[in-house]
């Protein structure tokens, strides 16, 4: 017995792998327990990690800081992997306005942290850790402790801080939303969250009987019409076939549209009719449709492609066919002209076999090597970000050199790798399911052996008066800046309310908020204003507690 005891007591290699292992799988599982409708998902590792040093488990020291740092670069680096395509483009019209206002989010609690440290008498780095847990934002935390140690100060304070406010950061921004949900939206508002949903895919089938139309081109038609759509099919003396530009319109023409369900009145008054049958059914069998064509989905995967608009292949107009449906990491968007393209795309086509095939040279679709990730691609990333992490930069007015270091480095590359390496010809694409496995194993790494360090203090630390006053300032410090920006948002700004709520779930950083708000708004804008300010506010707070260290501490 005595052999199975020192797999957890004695300093080696193999119990250092064991321990880290045994607090991720513990904390992995109670990560999937909900209570009313809330998870912590990989964060309940850092937290099994923490009731582990408080229990006296404890590992090499030279161990756990290669764990933990190698886990927190291979998190951020996937991390920066995966927002790197649409990093640039999250800058547009609509997007940068929605970037903008998280930035207010992340400055206003930064300064507020600051000016706290000061009223209050907590050290700056408890600060920073008080304001990571309050932001639900890891690697930031990494990035700190980092720092911290650049400094010669000790970043174990850091991580308690950042221990004690999580859980009331995970609440703190559902609370807000509660609120803003409860003084800001009208009674009944229940169509707010569909304004400008672009991704918002819906299938209609019109009949024409409108003279306007007849005789007229689809692009004519498309020119005069202030509505997106996109013609899939078009049914005519029992012929099915794709439409092109330059196809025109008679009367009696039955069309497939694909469009928004916003739309759906303006194209009724536009064709004529809408049929009354529901295509947006799972069970609609599209062979029995269309059995004179082929539908088939084509993932992009030529490098030369990734940043190209739609529009600009001209496909329909070359080869007869017609790209209904766009699917990117699980979102189905709507396969406009505009529509930018990026590596892994899968577009949906319909068409005759043989222009299919012809298209799927276009397009690439080989998919073999983007289920097989380039290591040597993402070793190599890997690599550039730490010696870009590790470059000094001076900055004016402080006296220490500011260093990225673990956390700001490779984020910084991954997230350039993502955009600008396909056109480099580098595959740096990773299928979702392989990416999400990289984050989750180094997040679970780095939790773990953060949780190991911070638990031997932890509870005594909680129950001390400072305990009650760190997770009272987290509290403020997650709910006052998204009230204040929620509310000039929807306020001043008229931002609908379900894209205002997941810009306040991304800027903080805080995917089990973003959980709680598709529970209960209806349609994607959530999720869309989310993935459009997370990459910007992520980065945005690594960098910023990095210059404030180094700004008030150098």
């Amino acid at each position: 017995m005595d052999w199975f005891i020192s797999l957890f007591s004695e300093h080696t290699a193999l119990q250092a792998m064991v321990v880290i292992s045994f607090i991720s799988a513990i904390g992995l599982g109670l990560g999937k327990v909900r209570l009313m409708g809330i998870s912590l998902g990989v964060t309940f590792v850092f937290f099994v990690g923490i009731l582990a040093g408080h229990l006296g488990f404890t590992v090499d020291p030279a161990m756990r800081t290669y764990a933990e740092s190698f886990g927190l670069v291979i998190f951020v680096y996937a991390l920066g992997l995966q927002v790197g395509p649409g990093f640039f483009s999250s800058f547009h019209t609509g997007g940068l306005t929605l970037n903008m206002l998280s930035m207010g989010v992340v400055v206003l609690g930064t300064l507020m942290a600051v000016a706290f440290s000061y009223a209050t008498g907590v050290s700056l780095p408890d600060m920073v850790g008080i304001l990571c847990g309050a932001t639900t934002n890891t690697p930031a935390l990494g990035a700190a402790q980092q720092t911290l140690m650049q400094l010669g100060l000790d970043g174990s304070t850091a991580a308690l801080g950042c221990a004690v406010t999580y859980p009331l950061g995970v609440v703190g921004v559902i609370i807000a939303v509660m609120l803003m949900r409860k003084t800001l939206v009208k009674p009944g508002d229940t169509g707010a969250q569909e304004k400008e949903d672009a991704n918002k895919v819906y299938m209609a089938a019109f009949q024409v009987h409108n003279p306007a139309v007849f005789g007229k081109s689809v692009k004519d038609i498309g020119a005069i019409s202030a509505t997106r759509f996109v013609i899939s099919r078009l049914w005519r003396d029992g012929h099915v076939s794709i439409p092109t530009s330059a196809s025109t319109l008679r009367e009696g023409d039955r069309l497939l549209v694909i469009t928004s369900e916003k739309d759906v009145p303006a194209l009724t008054v536009l064709f004529g009719e809408q049929e009354n049958k529901d295509w947006n059914k799972d069970d609609i069998d599209w062979n029995a449709i269309d059995s004179e064509l082929a539908s088939e989905r084509i993932v992009v995967t030529r490098p030369e492609l990734n940043g190209k608009r739609l529009g600009s292949l001209r496909l329909r107009n070359h080869y007869g066919i017609n790209i209904s449906r766009v699917y990117r990491s699980g979102v189905q968007l709507l396969a406009t002209p505009e529509l930018v393209l990026q590596l892994g795309d899968r577009l949906t086509v319909v068409g005759e076999s043989a222009a299919i095939r012809n298209v799927e040279k276009v397009l690439g679709n080989a998919v073999k090597s983007l289920n097989e990730p380039n290591l040597v691609v993402i070793f190599i990333g890997i690599v550039l970000g730490l010696v870009l992490g590790s470059l000094p930069i001076a900055i004016p007015g402080i006296s220490t050199p500011v260093k990225l270091g673990l956390a700001g480095g490779p984020i910084i590359v991954g997230i350039l790798l993502g955009t600008f390496g396909p056109r480099l010809h580098m595959i740096t694409y990773t299928t979702r399911s392989a990416n999400l496995m990289l984050r989750a194993l180094g997040l679970s790494m780095y939790l773990a052996c953060l949780g190991l360090d911070a638990g031997a203090h932890f509870f005594e630390t909680v129950f001390r008066p400072e305990g009650l006053l760190w997770i009272g300032l987290g509290f403020v410090l997650t709910l006052i800046p998204t009230l204040i920006v929620g509310a000039i948002a929807m306020k001043w700004l008229k931002i609908d309310f379900a894209s205002v709520f997941g810009m306040l779930c991304g800027s903080m950083a805080n995917p089990m908020a973003l959980n709680y708000v598709n529970d209960t708004v209806s349609g994607d804008n959530p999720a869309v204003a989310y993935a459009t300010v997370y990459p910007l506010s992520m980065f945005a707070r690594v960098i910023l507690v990095q210059v404030l260290l180094m700004a008030l501490l150098g």
